[in-house]
């Protein structure tokens, strides 16, 4: 009898921000480009092109420095509505082959191949599966984790797939630069100071001893020391919402009062839609599209799942003082619901106490979903004691995830 072992596919879609931007991947073909600082904030450039990198231009820089190393350095307009969009149909023509994804960020995207394998007979052809769904170049890797699947991704060019077998995963992974560590959200910070501490590669990391990285980057430490030495978290996949959505042409009404007034359309819309079901809404995202060019995108978490029309009025229309130019297009969507309004309705005289108990639970069981949307899974821990007989405080309560 055959034995399967966990394999986690990567998709990555390299400068999907900025072929999404520049009107596709052609667009970039020996074009140094990068995408324009978004007014209002720092003056700094996003995702650059290949032939922007070999000037020694780089993302995050400062628009005067790239501008000086590269002086036929094109800007194009940041456009994270089209993003969205482009990354969502990306999403869905993945799960359309059945798998469940994990998003990590617009271009990257994990599932598992272990349950595709009894649809397509083996991970080669999950995998060609995967790149008919996606119908565009796409680097896939292939391997035990996330993190050295996104390794082997990194390591081959567009159409072509590199698998990485259990048994050499963590030989595999102590050749490659710690740079890679870029690519997690927790441990992107870390980089810098390992690069200046002269760790070079992912093996020399895993050297170190687990307990004097810990002392001195603490948990992201941790996990990096965790990620070279071939261990991963689960995957994170995603639950599918309804798509909800209403959009409106401005014309005249691209500012000021009748700017609220067409907000105020969009809610309402939203709400009467009967795709709703009842249900609250968490997060939505105002986005507009600029009549200068570009678009412009703002994830607004309620303190309160809402389906209250005029809140929801009065906390989305503080964000449209945040928009960077006129607009000539307005877009509401739900990224989360929250609870059925029913379940907000007046207790029932039986059984009071009970009852109470169990609202305030699914009350903090909300507000525990609303900050992880806001600020990330690790917004909510618990105190957890562990020897309380400890002279040392960091021993007698530790922080862990909360799980209620």
């Amino acid at each position: 009898m055959r034995t399967y072992v966990r394999m986690v596919v990567c998709v990555h879609l390299p400068r999907f921000e900025l072929v999404v931007a520049a009107g596709g991947p052609g667009a970039l073909a020996g074009r140094a480009l990068a995408i324009a600082p978004t007014p209002g904030s720092r003056a700094c450039i996003g995702e650059v092109s290949g032939a922007a990198e070999a000037f020694g231009v780089e993302r995050g820089m400062g628009l005067g420095e790239a501008l000086a190393r590269c002086p036929e350095l094109g800007l194009v307009p940041a456009d994270p509505l089209g993003v969205v969009q482009a990354w969502e149909e990306t999403a869905r023509a993945l799960e359309g082959i059945g798998a469940c994804l994990e998003l990590e960020r617009a271009g990257l995207a994990y599932f598992e191949a272990d349950g595709l394998r009894g649809v397509y007979g083996s991970e080669e052809e999950t995998i060609a599966a995967a790149r008919r769904g996606i119908g565009r170049p796409a680097r896939m890797g292939a391997g035990p984790t996330r993190f050295c699947a996104l390794a082997a991704a990194l390591a081959v060019r567009s159409r072509r797939t590199a698998v990485v077998e259990k048994r050499r995963a963590r030989r595999y992974l102590a050749a490659q630069p710690v740079s890679l560590l870029r690519f997690r959200g927790e441990t992107e910070a870390l980089v810098e100071p390992l690069s200046r501490l002269g760790v070079r590669t992912l093996g020399e990391l895993a050297t170190l001893a687990r307990d004097a990285v810990a002392d001195r980057f603490g948990a992201p430490g941790v996990l990096a020391h965790r990620l070279a030495g071939g261990e991963d978290t689960p995957l994170r996949t995603r639950h599918r919402e309804d798509l909800l959505e209403e959009g409106l042409e401005l014309g005249e009404s691209s500012s000021g009062a009748a700017l609220e007034r067409v907000l105020g359309v969009l809610v309402d819309r939203l709400l009467a839609r009967p795709e709703r079901r009842g249900r609250t809404l968490g997060v939505v995202a105002l986005s507009a599209r600029l009549i200068e060019g570009g678009t412009w995108r703002e994830r607004v978490v309620f303190r309160q799942a809402l389906a209250e029309g005029g809140r929801m009025r009065l906390a989305l229309s503080l964000r449209l003082a945040l928009l960077p130019a006129p607009a000539e297009a307005l877009r509401l969507e739900v990224v989360r619901f929250g609870p059925p309004e029913g379940e907000q309705n007046a207790l029932p005289e039986s059984d009071r106490s009970k009852i109470v108990q169990r609202v305030r639970r699914e009350r903090l069981r909300e507000a525990v979903c609303q900050m992880r949307a806001m600020a990330g899974q690790d917004a909510a821990l618990q105190a957890l004691c562990v020897d309380l007989d400890s002279r040392v405080p960091e021993r007698r309560i530790v922080l862990s995830t909360f799980s209620g």
